[in-house]
C-alpha cells in the first residue's frame, strides 16, 4: 500500500515505513473505534507496531536547548524505527498548533518525518508532517 501516491505535494523519506505505521493504525481505529483515551489509542499502537515487527520508542525523552542551555524535555508519544515521530491525538479536530507542535519535535530531534494521528474522528485522521513542510491545515487532512 503506498499511500504517498495520494498524496503528490507531501514527500517523507521514509515512505514505506510511514506507510506500515499508518496501516497500524487504521488496523486500531477500526478495533477500537472511537471515544477512548489517548492512552489507549497509545497502547494499542505499540501493540500493532510490536506485532508486525517495526521497532519504537515509547515517551522518549526529547531534551531541549537554547542556545546550547538545557531548558527542558517533552516526551514524544513515539519514535519509530529511531527515524519517525508519531504524535498521538484523541479529540474532536485537529488544530494549526498541533501541527507546529509536531514540527517543533521534529527539529528538536534533528529528524525529517513525523505523522499526526488523530483517533476521536470517525475516520482515522493521518497528517503527514515534514520537518520543512509548510501546509494550510485544511488542505493537508487525511481521513482514513
Amino acid at each position: 500500500m503506498n499511500l504517498e501516491a495520494r498524496r503528490p505535494g507531501i514527500k517523507l523519506g521514509n515512505t514505506e515505513l510511514t506507510d506500515r505505521i499508518i496501516a497500524a493504525a487504521i488496523r486500531v481505529h477500526k478495533e477500537l473505534g472511537l471515544g477512548f483515551l489517548e492512552i489507549m489509542y497509545a497502547e494499542a499502537l505499540a501493540i500493532e507496531l510490536a506485532s508486525t515487527r517495526i521497532s519504537f520508542e515509547r515517551q522518549k525523552l526529547l531534551p531541549i536547548f537554547y542556545r546550547e542551555h538545557l531548558i527542558g524535555e517533552h516526551r514524544l508519544d513515539l519514535v519509530v524505527e529511531g527515524t519517525v515521530i508519531i504524535e498521538l491525538k484523541a479529540i474532536s479536530a485537529l488544530e494549526d498548533i498541533h501541527y507546529a507542535i509536531v514540527r517543533s519535535y521534529l527539529k528538536a530531534a534533528d529528524l525529517s518525518d513525523g505523522l499526526l494521528l488523530n483517533f476521536a474522528s470517525a475516520r482515522l485522521t493521518v497528517k503527514r508532517v515534514g520537518r520543512e513542510y509548510h501546509p494550510k491545515l485544511q488542505n493537508e487532512d487525511m481521513h482514513l
